[in-house]
């Protein structure tokens, strides 16, 4: 029985166990992420796009229900009255046998009546009605391209943080070898001071170069860790998820695309605006026009008078058309005129404007490609020069031949071509992607 009891207990303690390291492993999964996972994520996450797509819906039902306006309507009226007080009109006494210009008071009706009148309405035509919905199609046009003007700024801001983390993390890789090399060094000087085959100040320049390092690695570490929050935030993850970023080659290889279409967003929405401000124009012209509109009713009218048990239904029914012409609105149209001249001016000047911006953006981003492109391969030849001279400077210092000084330079020169590769790479993908969003090329 006692040993039933232990194999018992010792099954759920390993249940326990297998359970905890799960957990554990749980707790400590990293998902590994590359740049179109992070893209399509933030497309889904940013609330700023959830927005501008709920403005595209909102404006497709403001031209449903305007379209609605095409179709008849219906109305039902029911009116229910008691007179307590019949009204009447005035009569000639002569006609009840009274003298002359005298007037009789007759009253008509019965104190209780009902009507009920259904009427049909149905526009005919109405010269307003098809500009409203042309500006709303027009209109629809500006909120998608607003639409994708704000994804591509979130898509802009995504490729930023990025690429700004795989820099920080190469940079972390080159601190965290240079900081195991000096602590090498330091291990060895510690000997030769130890035996007195050298001062220990020589041992105290290395520890003072290596928490340079470790102050560098410090900022790094802070740095990335703002760079992580910042892409959970753009791609909507939890705060404390955590994740990698993949180990390619995306530092070094271009993001350039090979296309020379230039298909610029903000272009596109002021010849929308433009295009909406001809429409507001005709719509005003049109104004000048009549609007013509068919209507049929039917009434029913039941009549009582209780004190005679007196009761009558009485039908009517009737078709028409209407016209309304406004033949002078105090200037209103001409004022109104007068301000869609002004907004078709400025729209003229926004749009030269922005073209000529974008040219210049166009043509200094396509400079800095190739200045940066000539700035990353000096720094590829400065990097591998200094990394010759540093493992030489290593070498004759531990042969003796030179001093600490030599080495801790040769290592200083060393972390600033490391610093300078970097900061290279960032900058000809800032160049590539400024190149990109002008071009409208950016996806």
């Amino acid at each position: 029985m006692e040993v039933v009891q232990k194999n018992k207990s010792r099954g759920l303690k390993s249940k326990w166990i297998a359970f905890s390291l799960l957990f554990v492993s749980f707790q400590g999964f990293s998902q590994t992420l590359d740049l179109e996972t992070c893209l399509k994520m933030a497309d889904t996450a940013s609330l700023s796009n959830r927005n501008a797509k709920l403005d595209i819906a909102s404006n497709q039902e403001l031209i449903r229900a305007n379209k609605a306006a095409l179709l008849p309507k219906v109305n039902y009226t029911g009116d229910y009255r008691y007179y307590a007080l019949i009204p009447g009109n005035l009569l000639p006494g002569v006609i009840s046998g009274g003298a002359p210009g005298t007037y009789t008071v007759v009253k008509f009706g019965v104190p209780y009546n009902f009507g009920n009148t259904v009427q049909l309405n149905q526009t005919i035509y109405n010269p307003l009605l098809q500009t409203g919905l042309n500006s709303l199609d027009i209109n629809q046009k500006i909120i998608e391209l607003q639409s994708k003007l704000t994804s591509q700024n979130i898509q802009y801001q995504v490729y930023q943080t990025f690429f700004n983390l795989q820099a920080i993390t190469k940079q972390l890789k080159y601190v965290d070898d240079n900081l195991e090399n000096i602590d090498k060094l330091i291990q060895n000087m510690n000997l030769l001071v130890a035996e007195k085959m050298t001062l220990s100040v020589e041992e105290d320049k290395l520890k003072v170069n290596r928490l340079n390092i470790v102050n560098q690695q410090q900022r790094l570490v802070a740095t990335k860790s703002q760079m992580e929050y910042l892409l959970r935030i753009l791609t909507g993850m939890a705060p404390d998820t955590k994740f990698e970023l993949v180990t390619d080659d995306l530092m070094e290889k271009t993001i350039l695309l090979d296309s020379k279409d230039n298909h610029n967003v903000e272009i596109d929405i002021i010849n929308a605006q433009m295009e909406l401000n001809l429409n507001e124009k005709k719509g005003i012209n049109m104004a000048y026009l009549p609007t013509f509109s068919f209507y049929a009713a039917y009434n029913y009218s039941y009549n009582m008078r209780p004190e005679t048990n007196f009761t009558k239904g009485i039908n009517s029914a009737y078709l028409g058309v209407r016209i309304d012409w406004t033949l002078f609105d105090g200037l209103e149209k001409h004022n109104k005129a007068k301000v869609n001249r002004i907004q078709a001016e400025k729209l003229n000047n926004q749009l030269e404007l922005t073209q000529q911006q974008l040219a210049m953006n166009i043509e200094n981003a396509k400079k800095q490609v190739e200045i940066q492109i000539n700035s990353l391969m000096i720094s590829k030849e400065q990097l591998t020069l200094s990394e010759k001279i540093y493992t030489q400077a290593e070498v004759s210092f531990k042969e003796g031949v030179t001093s600490s000084n030599d080495l801790i330079k040769a290592e200083n020169d060393l972390i600033q071509a490391q610093t300078n590769i970097i900061s290279s790479y960032i900058q000809l993908r800032q160049a590539e992607l400024d190149l990109l969003k002008s071009t409208g090329n950016l996806k």
